[in-house]
């Protein structure tokens, strides 16, 4: 096959992979599944597939459409060749305003389609909680909804026509026809004539019409996704007189790929709502209540109702992000439904949220009842779209699986169904995570399974079994909006009848007859709990590492990935994560990749050292240490921590390259180059010379190396003036961190820190202490690193407390005691580190708080007008530190500070520097920083925490950014 990949490779004009690594990366989703695939395609026009086709059939292989990756049945998981669209079939290819449609490429994210649509006033509806990344093509192939369905429908609503390729190569349009034209289509002597053939016989069927009434769930349940849909098509012309036209896109949204290869999409969108709307965060005292309560939320119209239970709202509390997105929540309430009204103003919102309140008190349901507008209830649903990623949270390998998440009952249905449901499950001892679609009927419901023991892989099968059998009771759907795929195909018989069943796989054979399109998904699956991540009993290998993980090893804390995708957000998202796929938009750039490739080599490797692949080195490359993924990551995967804990253990084997070594010991470099600063900086500077230093050290010719500062920090300060001295009164002591940044090359800007505490009152106190190991860390010398981290904990532990703090200038310094010092220290010294990590401050964290405290005043300060545009560093965002930055730089009265909307600024200390990361770096600074700096008024100060940064900013725009501290210094009275 090797040969036969090859020779397809040169026929396509995209690219085909067949190397382990792609196959690996593309081996899951974000369900339970795990098959490698043949192949991974990335088609660039219809010829290309064409081909694929072509080549699928003459090698009895198959083709599997793939957009995010992010389905959660094993939709896109299977042995043929995996066919990514999300590179190259990502247009937007037409809009009609006045008939209210667009259409685009599958590979379109939903929301960047409203991104285009909002300038025209239009928006489409559907909105999952994967939305920023989630496309429109696997929305139609799953037939998603999501939070809003109550108003909106699903895809399945708003698909107008689709232009495809049927198994046989050739091109279709699909749309609604009327009587004459069906007739027309079902007389073609071509598959596209055969499948409306068929259609039309097995529906005109009258066997077949009573069997599909009788058994399709209830039409009353609007998220049914079960099989295929049929049962909507019976409801058209010609089968029911006077009805809406027949329109094979019906069959289309939900068939999974399975019956033909989409290229584009026609679809409905509305107009942008222009209502203010608020939400109602209703707090209950049980789950039972909670379902109650949304009956009563829906008798007045709500747009959305969404449950979030106990369980998850616990799981929101671990993570950096979700955590400051609590602030609605009062106390530990057993649920919270969240149901959004709208009104043309403020006090017609509150007049209906009061009525709802009034009648729930009255029926003794809730208990706390706070209104949420304007926008922080972007943060209230930022808290309910992480549900799923969080779930991932859970340490240890018993986790919320995802395999009977997808049920639909009528909505009147589901207090008693929930109530069955968990008699189910406390028959077997087990417990349902509960949240997202109380509106429509479907909650997400996640009991807590290992899926590595017999035991559970058994549970895993045996409760979708029994669950089924309780919806089939209840006439519902077992998916209501994330598809049969492998994980409920083999239930459908049950849920639909033996019938019907035939008809589904009638379906599937004329329209596919030599199986290509993704086979093994709705129809003919294998068994459920088959091909999955983990094999019952598995021993996962006891692995030493240099970091701890808490209750974790290192392998299920790369575990906690579960492929939900968040990390394939683009920059028109917002948010950090992850840097380098923004730039590439490559799925061996996320996050996602490197933790499937770290999962799957300490699993199944066979080496001694099992991170000893160059497979996991490729994958890893890219990241950035920028520990986005930490905060960003539902289920807060730190990915920075994983790299350099394999950088190490990679270097064990392979020996430290003479780069990684230099650049992780650069302070040492420093601290011996400093006393020749002046030849130093000479030969860095000078073209010839400075070029012939990056040569050979491995960096780009186009960087500039900083200079060295003529004298350190610390010798300015041991020399100068002291302040303070016997009789006189601080407001309080403060410890400096004259880091090896400040210490030796940002000098100036270490002096005016300090002045400016001095000014403002503070004393200043430097004590001996060690670098702070940051460049050991991001090349991954961890235990080189943790001989400095024991250092400074020893040195800090007796002298820190809540009266006296640490504070440095450079965020990636003094944050190191805060994140990596307390997984890296001995043992013995490990309390000390988390006690002290809340006392190391940046220092715009010790000035805000002091101004909180009415020890700085704004009148300290000038009155003058200043225009600030402030880019945060990467690990301040990670820990939600951007707010405080601002806070403090809006400390002068009339000062403005505006935050650019960017991510990293792609520099991440020596990443950007190196010859092979260069033109990445820079197109992660052109995605949104450099622009925003470029565009600036004239007048405009650019602020930037991070050396890094700053020196980015330089070598992007020319634009010289200042550090906040020389902002606030010059801006004294």
């Amino acid at each position: 096959m090797e040969e036969q990949l090859s020779l397809l490779a040169q026929q396509l004009e995209g690219e085909l992979f067949w190397d382990e690594k792609m196959r690996v990366l593309y081996a899951t989703d974000a369900s339970a599944y795990r098959e490698m695939p043949l192949a991974v395609a990335y088609p660039k026009n219809k010829t290309d597939i064409k081909q694929l086709i072509r080549f699928a059939e003459n090698h009895k292989t198959s083709l599997i459409p793939r957009t995010a990756g992010t389905s959660l049945a094993g939709q896109v998981v299977g042995s043929g060749i995996v066919v990514d669209v999300s590179r190259y079939f990502t247009e937007i290819l037409e809009l009609n305003t006045e008939e209210s449609w667009v259409r685009v490429q599958p590979g379109v994210i939903r929301d960047e389609l409203n991104l285009f649509l909002k300038p025209h006033k239009l928006y489409f509806g559907p909105e999952t909680s994967t939305a920023n990344r989630a496309m429109i093509g696997g929305m139609v192939g799953n037939n998603s909804c999501g939070s809003n369905s109550l108003i909106y429908g699903s895809a399945r609503e708003h698909t107008l026509e689709i232009e495809a390729l049927l198994s046989d190569g050739s091109e279709v349009c699909f749309k609604g026809l009327s009587f004459d034209e069906f007739i027309e289509k079902s007389n073609l002597p071509t598959l596209e004539g055969a499948i409306y053939a068929q259609m039309r016989s097995m529906l005109g069927n009258y066997e077949n019409q009573e069997q599909i009434r009788s058994n399709f769930p209830k039409a009353s349940i609007l998220r049914r996704n079960t099989g295929y849909a049929v049962d909507l098509l019976l409801d058209s012309d010609p089968f029911v007189a006077d009805a809406e036209p027949f329109n094979f896109c019906k069959l289309i949204c939900g068939s999974e790929g399975t019956l033909a290869f989409i290229t584009s999409i026609k679809v409905h969108v509305d107009p942008l709502p222009e209502n203010p709307s608020g939400l109602l965060c209703v707090h209950f005292h049980s789950l039972q209540d909670a379902l109650r309560g949304n009956l009563i939320a829906l008798k007045h119209r709500p747009l959305v109702s969404e449950l979030m239970d106990a369980y998850i709202l616990e799981c929101t509390k671990g993570n950096l992000e979700q955590f400051q997105n609590r602030f609605f929540v009062e106390g530990d309430p057993a649920a919270i439904l969240i149901v959004e009204y709208d009104g043309k103003d403020e006090a017609e919102i509150l007049q209906k949220v009061l009525a709802v309140e009034a009648e729930m008190r009255l029926n003794g349901l809730g208990y706390h009842f706070p209104l949420i507008l304007g926008a922080d209830k972007k943060r209230v649903w930022n808290l309910r779209k992480a549900g799923l990623g969080l779930l991932s949270n859970v340490p240890g390998d018993e986790k919320p699986v995802a395999v009977i998440e997808d049920t639909a009952v009528d909505v009147e249905d589901l207090p008693a169904y929930i109530e069955e449901f968990n008699k189910i499950l406390e028959k077997y001892g087990l417990y349902a995570v509960h949240y997202a679609h109380a509106a429509t009927g479907e909650l997400h419901l996640r009991p807590i399974i290992n899926l590595k023991t017999e035991n559970g892989n058994s549970l895993f099968r045996t409760i979708a079994l029994e669950i089924a059998h309780l919806v089939k009771k209840y006439q519902g759907s077992l998916s209501g909006e994330h598809g049969d795929g492998r994980l409920r195909g083999e239930f459908i018989p049950l849920m639909i009848g033996d019938h019907n069943y035939q008809l589904l796989k009638e379906i599937k054979k004329a329209w596919d007859p030599h199986g290509i399109f993704n086979p093994g998904k709705i129809v003919d699956t294998p068994s459920m709990n088959t091909f999955l991540r983990h094999e019952p009993e598995q021993q996962d290998r006891k692995i030493k590492t240099v970091f701890r993980y808490g209750p974790q090893t290192i392998q299920q804390h790369a575990e906690q990935c579960n492929g939900s995708g968040d990390c394939r957000k683009t920059h028109l998202s917002g948010g950090t994560m992850c840097p380098s796929y923004m730039a590439t938009k490559e799925e061996k750039d996320t996050t996602r990749a490197r933790a499937n490739m770290l999962r799957e080599m300490l699993t199944h490797s066979t080496k001694a050292n099992p991170f000893d692949h160059p497979e996991l080195k490729e994958v890893m490359d890219l990241c950035l240490s920028c520990k986005a993924c930490k905060s960003e990551c539902p289920s807060s995967v730190d990915m920075a921590k994983l790299k350099a804990d394999f950088l190490q253990a990679y270097y064990d084997t392979n020996g430290v390259p003479l780069r990684a070594r230099m650049v992780g010991h650069v302070d040492t470099l420093t601290k011996f180059m400093q006393p020749i600063a002046g030849l130093y900086n000479a030969v860095a500077g000078n073209v010839l010379t400075g070029n012939l230093v990056k040569k050979m050290v491995g960096f780009s010719s186009k960087r500039h190396i900083p200079k060295i500062a003529s004298r350190t920090l610390r010798s300015w300060y041991e020399k100068k003036d002291k302040v303070y001295t016997a009789g006189s009164s601080p407001i309080k002591s403060v410890y400096f961190f004259f880091d090896e940044f400040t210490n030796y090359n940002d000098v100036e800007i270490g002096k005016k820190a300090i002045l400016l505490l001095e000014r403002l009152g503070y004393q200043v106190l430097m004590v001996p202490h060690a670098f702070s190991g940051r460049a050991l860390l991001s090349k991954g010398l961890l235990r080189e690193a943790r001989k400095l981290a024991n250092r400074n904990v020893e040195v800090f532990r007796g002298r820190l407390s809540a009266e006296v703090k640490l504070v440095a200038v450079e965020p990636s310094t003094i944050l190191t005691f805060r994140d990596e010092y307390v997984d890296l220290v001995d043992e013995e010294l490990m309390e000390d580190a988390v006690r002290i990590a809340p006392l190391a401050l940046t220092i715009e964290e010790f000035l805000l708080e002091e101004f909180l405290a009415g020890n700085i005043r704004q009148e300290q300060f000038t009155e003058e007008s200043s225009e600030i545009l402030l880019h945060g560093h990467c690990q301040q965002k990670a820990w939600g530190l951007l707010p405080i930055v601002q806070g403090v730089l809006g400390i002068p009265k009339n000062f403005k500070v505006k935050n650019i909307p960017s991510g990293c600024c792609g520099m991440a200390g020596s990443f950007g520097y190196e010859k092979e990361h260069y033109e990445v770096s820079m197109k992660i600074g052109e995605l949104v920083l450099f622009p925003a700096v470029r565009e600036k008024k004239g007048g405009v100060v650019v602020a930037a925490p991070g050396a890094s940064c700053r020196h980015q900013i330089m070598d992007g725009t020319k634009e010289l950014a200042l550090h906040p501290v020389e902002i606030l210094f010059k801006a004294l009275r």
